[in-house]
């Protein structure tokens, strides 16, 4: 019986899908690219500004310190252990009030034994001249010579009073010099004394100091220190107050610190003001006004060369200026040549070329 045979089924393609997925892949790619050269090939949108005369400041920022107006510090002139000191910090003091003692001991000694020399000198006057009264009353008894030997003795003795006078009035001032009194009215700031401590006249006792009368201490870097003036208005902010307090210019020293490089100036307060001394205050100095000025920010400039440029944009083009400012610590200077009102200046020069075409766009 002849065998049975199945009939054949035809075999079905495989399926290519991931072909698909990688062609679409790669033209997705493609199309990107295309948009990427398309954006690329457009001018880039800068920011600008118009330029135009408005009122300009220049305002110099720095930091400074309450102090008095008047502050002396109190040192002994000689060396002694102090034996009184009836005084503390804060106390309010007047002229000529007792500060502190020092121990008198030895110059009482001094002043008794000064005392003791001037009274023996004037018994020897008073003898000397009891001796010439009576020569000069015995007239012609007498000789000449012992006449004119009492007189002499007379002026000597007259000379050695003088003499132990001052010596008595030198020993009653070193006296005095152990007492310190307030040379002027004020406030004790520091008290650096104690009572047995043996000081010198290199020891500071202590600050008096007027604080009626505050101000402002500060010191200005080198580089402007041609800038400040006496006079000058300044904006004062006390640390820890949120208001501004109205001042100016007082004392501008005529000498630069050499080690610091810094110039000592004094700002002071156009109202009294009640603070302690030491205070932090931020000053803002007002070195130069201007009714109208052109100003640009500092990001507009270009300075990669020996001079100082801007880009102006004209006719959709950005166009390198030349010009000149009054270089100054500020987010704007002010410019005195190369722009006029109404030019359009990119606001930030970073990445710019000369010539590059540009689009606008106000901030």
């Amino acid at each position: 019986m002849p065998a049975l045979h199945k009939r054949a089924q035809p075999v079905a393609p495989k399926r290519r899908w991931w072909l698909w997925a990688i062609a679409g892949m790669f033209g997705l790619a493609v199309a990107a690219t295309a948009l990427t050269q398309i954006w690329r090939a457009g001018p880039p949108i800068v920011a600008f500004e118009t330029v135009a005369l408005a009122p300009a400041t220049r305002v110099l920022a720095v930091n400074g310190r309450i102090a008095a107006t008047n502050s002396v510090e109190i040192r002994p002139v000689l060396t002694g252990k102090i034996t009184a000191l009836p005084v503390a910090e804060g106390d309010e003091i007047t002229v000529g009030q007792t500060l502190a003692q020092i121990d008198p001991a030895v110059q009482n000694a001094i002043v008794r034994q000064a005392m003791a020399a001037m009274d023996a000198a004037v018994v020897s006057q008073q003898q000397a001249t009891e001796a010439y009264d009576r020569a000069v009353s015995l007239g012609a008894n007498i000789a000449r010579t012992t006449v004119e030997a009492d007189a002499h003795a007379v002026e000597l003795a007259t000379q050695e009073v003088t003499r132990q006078t001052a010596a008595l009035d030198q020993a009653l001032a070193g006296l005095e010099n152990h007492t310190l009194r307030a040379p002027v009215a004020g406030t004790i700031l520091t008290l650096d004394a104690e009572l047995g401590q043996l000081v010198s006249p290199t020891t500071p006792l202590l600050t008096l100091a007027d604080l009626g009368s505050l101000l402002v201490e500060a010191d200005v870097d080198e580089t402007y220190a041609t800038q400040v003036a006496v006079g000058q208005p300044a904006i004062l902010r006390l640390a820890g107050e949120a208001n501004n307090r109205d001042g100016h210019v007082s004392f501008v020293s005529a000498r630069v610190d050499a080690a610091t490089g810094g110039l000592a100036i004094k700002i002071a307060f156009d109202a009294p003001v009640t603070a302690p001394v030491g205070l932090t205050v931020t000053a803002n100095i007002i070195v130069d006004s201007r009714d109208f000025a052109l100003t640009v920010p500092r990001t507009a400039l270009l300075s990669d060369t020996d001079r100082t440029d801007v880009f102006v944009v004209r006719d959709g083009v950005a166009q390198r200026q030349p010009v000149t400012v009054v270089d100054w610590p500020a987010s704007r200077l002010i410019v005195t040549s190369g722009l006029t009102a109404n030019d359009v200046v990119i606001t930030d020069a970073s990445g710019m070329t000369d010539g590059q075409a540009v689009v606008a766009e106000q901030p």
